[in-house]
């Protein structure tokens, strides 16, 4: 869709919904006391903030976001970093789940949480109900899929991303007409030749822009846009979920398509997946560029000092603002805002999610009578593949590494996840601990 077709494209009769998400159960512990959307991403981010700014990026300016699980946190960023005037007409607001006089459960899936939302989205004047997911990195301008959707008049239309075999088993494959109408829609498929049937042919490479040579498949990326009428009709049932029951139900009875998107997308579902994607920002070319000013990705103000550094070597890193960095060496990390880090101390392949607040004097004085370290991170401390989540406590002449270590841990001190070192949140490492 060209430049001018995406400004003529009426986003007005568009309204967005963010899928919060479950538990997040394996982003546990980053879970434990937020909602998964409110993960914080890339040293000064949450992960909400992805799609949030996709939908302003593309004019989208009325926005719901469904959650249920610890969702605190979550409220508070968005009550303190979107705000629209009062003539735009837009918002970025929250829909908790909620008892209701005929309904006293909890989401129960993707199409589920929108079913019991309903009541509030048919109040908006909308045409296009346009479903996100609020955990995943990836940047799009929805004009396009909105023009496509449009000029198809498709019923239904998925966004669509091409991946290789090993990634394929793990997500939802699609199978398409020359037409790019979806003809086939398989949840995860595990049994080899159920795959082997579901591989995108080669002479359909070059139609689709794709210049991949490798075997691929589409796969479902949890976007999705319906017609209003369409929406209201496929959700009269108490089927739970858009992927495995909504979607394949309905190609059969209406027009779904598919739109093939081709830029870096990543789903962080996993503590692996969530620590590479944040130090590959630390990369010299990321794959997913937050400098890149045509689409910037918005957060909450914090009117935080810049970041001072005294006398610290630093190699490919991101340090937010807000930070104290003395002489330490620092190496392939992401040092998020208010971060404390001692003399002395090494940090490699850290994801240091940084401080709420910066602790008093008094604070200060009272934890060290107590032989408690401050917030942050002391002084000849060694950490290398971990994640220090926010208002740690980390000592002197403290070693946090995974080596040597099962891949999987619970220890009153820390965990370990996919290989991963991980303090949670308020967490607190005595000095001297060898982790």
């Amino acid at each position: 869709m060209s430049l001018t077709g995406r400004q003529s494209l009426n986003t007005s009769n568009v309204l967005s919904v963010i899928m919060g998400g479950g538990q997040g159960t394996r982003l546990f512990p980053l879970t434990k006391e937020r909602a998964k959307p409110a993960v914080p991403l890339a040293g000064k981010y949450r992960l909400v903030d992805i799609p949030i700014s996709n939908c302003i990026n593309s004019g989208l300016r009325r926005v719901y976001l469904l959650t249920q699980f610890n969702s605190a946190s979550l409220h508070r960023h968005i009550s303190q970093a979107y705000k629209f005037d009062h003539f735009s007409g837009g918002f970025v607001e929250i829909l908790a789940a909620e008892q209701t006089a005929t309904d006293t459960s909890w989401y129960q899936g993707t199409a589920d949480a929108v079913r019991k939302n309903l009541i509030h989205f048919l109040n908006h004047d909308f045409e296009h109900l346009l479903i996100l997911s609020g955990d995943q990195l990836y940047r799009m301008d929805f004009r396009e899929i909105l023009g496509q959707h449009c000029e198809t008049g498709a019923d239904i239309t998925v966004a669509t991303i091409p991946v290789p075999r090993q990634d394929a088993e793990s997500l939802g494959i699609m199978q398409i007409d020359a037409e790019r109408r979806i003809i086939r829609f398989v949840e995860k498929p595990k049994d080899a030749a159920v795959l082997d049937s579901l591989h995108l042919e080669k002479s359909a490479y070059a139609n689709l822009g794709i210049t991949d040579e490798r075997e691929l498949y589409l796969a479902s990326m949890g976007i999705y846009i319906f017609k209003r009428d369409v929406v209201r009709q496929l959700l009269d049932n108490d089927r739970p979920d858009f992927g495995k029951h909504i979607i394949p139900g309905a190609i059969e009875s209406h027009k779904v398509f598919s739109y093939v998107f081709q830029g870096y997308w990543e789903d962080i579902g996993t503590i692996r997946s969530f620590f590479d994607a944040n130090l590959d920002v630390s990369s010299e070319l990321p794959r997913f560029n937050f400098f890149d000013m045509s689409a910037p990705i918005f957060s909450r103000l914090r009117f935080l000092p810049a970041s001072k550094i005294n006398g610290a070597q630093i190699d490919h890193a991101v340090v937010s603002e807000g930070c104290i960095i003395n002489q330490a060496r620092i190496k392939r990390s992401v040092v998020g805002v208010r971060s404390i880090v001692g003399c002395g101390t090494r940090l490699e392949r850290v994801i240091l999610m940084g401080g709420d607040y910066y602790e008093s004097f008094e604070s200060i004085q009272a934890n060290e009578a107590a032989n408690r370290p401050r917030i942050g991170i002391g002084s000849n401390t060694r950490i290398e593949n971990a994640i220090i989540d926010k208002n740690a406590r980390i000592g002197d002449n403290v070693v946090i590494s995974p080596v040597g270590k099962p891949e999987n841990v619970d220890h009153p001190l820390y965990y370990i996840r996919d290989g991963i070192v991980i303090i949670p949140k308020n967490g607190i490492v005595p000095h001297g601990t060898l982790i």
